[in-house]
Formats: C-alpha cells, structure tokens, sequence
C-alpha cells in the first residue's frame, strides 16, 4: 500500500511537506518526497492530499480493558486489593479487547497502549505493551511483561489502612517494597549461580517474575504523585540498581532540575481530571513543559479511564499551551512514550523497517476540532472516518 499526497511528521528528524510513505507485510518500507519515491502498478493507494501523517498515537500509562467501562465490579479486576504484594500478576490474563475504549483509542488515532494494574497495592504486577485493535490479547502483545508497578503514596496507604494492616504509612510502603527486593533480588542470585554450576533449581513463580527487572529488561513503573514519593522511589531504584519510571509525577515541575540530574523519564498526567485527592493538589498542564526544558525526557497519560483515552492528544495540546513547545507535544505522545515503554524499535517514529502503525487527521490532532481519516496498524486501515466505524485487522 502507498500513503501518498500528505504532510508527514516522521519524528525522526525529517518533516516531508507532499510525502509517500509505501507499507509491506504490516511494516515501512519506504518513506519520502513524491521524487524519491516511484509508485508500482497494482498496489492499493491511499491518497490523503492535505493531511497530517504521524506515527501512531502510543498511551503510555493506562488501565483500559481492566477497569471496563459502563461494567462495576465485574468489569473491573484493576486491583487485587487483599494482597499489597503481588508482583506475580500479568496484565494480560485481565485485559478486555472488548472494552469500549479500544475502539475510542483506535478512532483517535491511538496505535498502542501500555496497560497494566492499577496503584492499590505497593507492587501491582506487570504491565504490557498492546496494539489497540483485534479481539485476542495475544495478538496484540508488543511486550508483555513491559513493566512491573509499584505504587507509592496515597493509594496503598488508604487501601491497606482501612483493613488494619500494612501499608498504613509511607514508609511502611517503602520498606515492603525494599523487602520484596531483597528477597527477589537474593533469588535471581542464586538461580544464576545455579545455571552457571549447571545445578538442580527449584523455580519460585511468585520470584521470576522479578528476574527481567534486576536484568534491566523493563523497568519499575512508579505511581508517584507527590514531590517525596518521587524521591522515594528514585531512592529504592538506585539502592537496587533498577530502571524506573516515574508516573504522573504530579509534582515534578516543582524538582525539575533534581529530575534532570537523575536520568529517569516522566509520564506525566492524567491532568485532564479533578484534584481529588490531597497528592494532587499541585497538578498542572504546565508540568510536562517545565520537565521537558529541563532535560527530562517525557510521555504524556490519560490514565484512562481516569480520563478517557481518546483525549491523549488533546492533553498534548493542553501542555503546548502550558509552554511544552510544539514539536515536543508531538513527540511527547509518539517517540517519547515508545522510548520509555522500551518498544522504540518498532514503533515510536515513521522510518523504514518499523512497524506501519500510522495515523492520518485533517489538521493538528492536538486541536479539538480536528477528525481522524485514518488510523493504520500493522499496514492495515482499522478505521477510515469515511465510512465512520472501524475494522478488525485481516488475519
């Protein structure tokens, strides 16, 4: 398939004013101006003069398929919230593809979506990374597990206070957490001690889950709110030696610089929502501006269904307004987010080899008044406006 007559925004450096963009078995093939490019007789062509094409919109922090929408209780399996530790949980045995939200996220032009436990629990269990169109969880695995959540702050504390057990207090939490380190960390010293020596090794399931962490193959994914909760979790990270993300960082604009110096990304948001609680007090469309000039590098999150998926991109536009310069909005919903989730390799960017998950709008889609035309995954177009609903991809 060709994509050609629009504006494409790579992302990768290079901004193409009348573009082409050819699509092969579901990746980008090539990628350039209407003279760098020859178009081959009998593929389809889809001709979208005028338009704005960007990689696809990634979430990068959400709940969707978890906690349902319009389903109470039964819908909702965000939070197994009689255990504060429960890191052994995946994601994907609860994600339902069925959710509303899927279809809101693909009419927006959302292509993935990392989704994962909610922040009752001091350590939730692991996130994965999904494309958001298709009916079987497998399908739809970019990387699974992608994240493992702890939660600091607040949300444990109210939880675990009102049934008369730990965590009631912030350090409770932190030092549960320092616990479950330590133990997962002294068992994947000896499993590996035991691969080497070719040894018997009784696996723990409630411990492997662990082991991509101390590897550094996916990072902690910290619920941190407050300016102190966010030094705590930067605290254990570096006792651990562990890669960490900081989510909502409500206050981050407050310590922007301490943040720099850290190295550790930002996904901020949902900003899009009350001050419900006493820790969010402080939070503003200006913090993922302040974070970014600042040198931290950041993805913005709807924390759906906190706020619903499908205003990513009007947040991005939010924090333009907020003083997030523009391409960084841009970047903060598309190559940022697939940097931090791990999966910038695939997608994130419109360049050659990665994945052709592309969406197409009639103009800015930081902008309220801007539609959706298209939204591609995988080389194939799962919802054209036109024709006003959307498709499941061809097996």
């Amino acid at each position: 398939m060709y994509i050609i007559g629009g504006r494409i925004l790579t992302m990768a450096g290079r901004e193409i004013p009348e573009g082409i963009i050819h699509v092969e078995n579901g990746k980008i093939t090539e990628i350039g101006s209407n003279t760098e490019i020859e178009i081959k007789s009998g593929e389809q062509v889809l001709t979208v003069k005028d338009a704005l094409i960007m990689p696809g919109i990634i979430e990068a922090h959400c709940h969707m398929g978890i906690t349902e929408e319009k389903k109470g209780m039964e819908g909702d399996d965000c939070n197994e919230t009689v255990n504060p530790l429960t890191p052994c949980l995946r994601a994907i045995d609860a994600i339902n593809t069925m959710d509303a939200a899927f279809d809101d996220a693909v009419r927006a032009g959302i292509t993935a979506a990392m989704i994962g436990p909610g922040s009752s629990n001091v350590v939730g269990g692991q996130f994965a990374l999904l494309k958001t169109k298709g009916r079987r969880v497998d399908d739809l695995i970019v990387k699974a597990p992608a994240a493992m959540k702890v939660a600091f702050g607040e949300n444990p504390k109210v939880n675990y206070s009102g049934q008369g057990k730990s965590p009631c207090t912030r350090m409770a939490v932190a030092a549960m957490l320092r616990q479950e380190l330590t133990e997962a960390r002294e068992y994947w010293k000896k499993k590996k001690a035991a691969v080497k020596n070719k040894e018997s090794f009784s696996e723990d399931f409630t411990k492997e889950c662990w082991i991509p962490v101390f590897e550094k193959e996916i990072p902690l994914k910290a619920h941190v709110h407050r300016a102190d909760d966010i030094f705590t979790a930067i605290r254990i990270a570096k006792e651990f030696d562990l890669n960490v993300t900081l989510d909502h960082c409500s206050e981050g604009h407050l310590i922007a610089e301490e943040l720099a110096k850290e190295g550790f990304p930002a996904i901020v948001g949902p900003d899009l929502t009350c001050r419900n609680k006493i820790e969010v007090q402080n939070m503003s469309f200006k913090t993922p501006g302040v974070l970014n000039q600042a040198g931290v590098l950041v993805a913005l999150t709807t924390d759906h269904p906190v706020s619903q998926i499908q205003n990513l991109p009007i947040c991005a536009g939010l924090a333009v307004k907020a003083g997030l310069p523009l391409e960084e909005g841009y970047k903060a919903i598309t190559l940022y987010p697939a940097m931090i989730c791990g999966v910038a390799d695939r997608m994130g960017s419109l360049e050659v080899g990665k994945d052709a998950d592309i969406a197409i709008f009639d103009g800015n889609p930081m902008e309220v008044f801007t539609r959706t035309l298209y939204t591609i995954i995988d080389g194939q177009i799962v919802y054209d406006a036109s024709k006003g609903h959307c498709f499941m991809p061809k097996s």
